[in-house]
């Protein structure tokens, strides 16, 4: 059995779980998301806490079934108190506000960059060089933070772009004559 899944996934206080079939559902104070369970994980709930387990001995069952317990765990962290991922803007006249459901960004280009912000996640700007994004998704936060670094990633000799906040971008040396 996978050492992940043999951890029990504990339900905190005010978090719902409902199944239908192999459609997971978990409520919480942040919001609801939802997972298909894979046919070969088993799900168990013993009260107020979620075991998993592989419905056979292969060894792809047994990656699935931890794989799908992080999942669930992220589910419930997400649900209780949300992730959130700080993007930092670095260069003279680079900033970044939020209208509405969309993220004005001015980043070097003839023309600001606009992006359309996705049900359930909200995006703030503390400041004009700070973009703070929050959701209950760990994946669609983290995707949402790539696709707006994407639109100028940092580059490497001067390190003026988009970078998270806890990215150390290495600087090249410049050419010699």
């Amino acid at each position: 059995m996978s050492r992940v899944a043999k951890n029990p996934v504990a339900l905190p206080n005010g978090v719902v779980m409902s199944r239908n079939g192999a459609e997971l559902t978990i409520k919480g104070p942040k919001g609801e998301l939802a997972h298909r369970l894979h046919a070969l994980v088993e799900l168990e709930q013993d009260g107020a806490t979620l075991k998993f387990a592989p419905s056979d001995a292969s060894s792809f069952a047994n990656a699935l079934s931890g794989t799908t317990r992080a999942l669930v765990q992220n589910m419930v962290t997400g649900v209780t108190k949300g992730f959130e991922r700080r993007l930092t803007i670095i260069g003279v006249g680079y900033r970044a506000a939020v209208q509405g459901r969309k993220l004005n960004l001015t980043l070097g280009f003839s023309h600001p960059v606009v992006y359309d912000i996705p049900a359930g996640i909200t995006i703030e700007t503390p400041s004009q060089t700070e973009i703070v994004i929050k959701g209950a998704d760990r994946q669609r936060v983290g995707q949402v933070a790539a696709e707006v670094r994407s639109f100028r990633p940092p580059e490497p000799y001067k390190g003026k772009g988009v970078r998270y906040s806890d990215e150390v971008v290495v600087k090249k040396e410049a050419k010699k004559k």
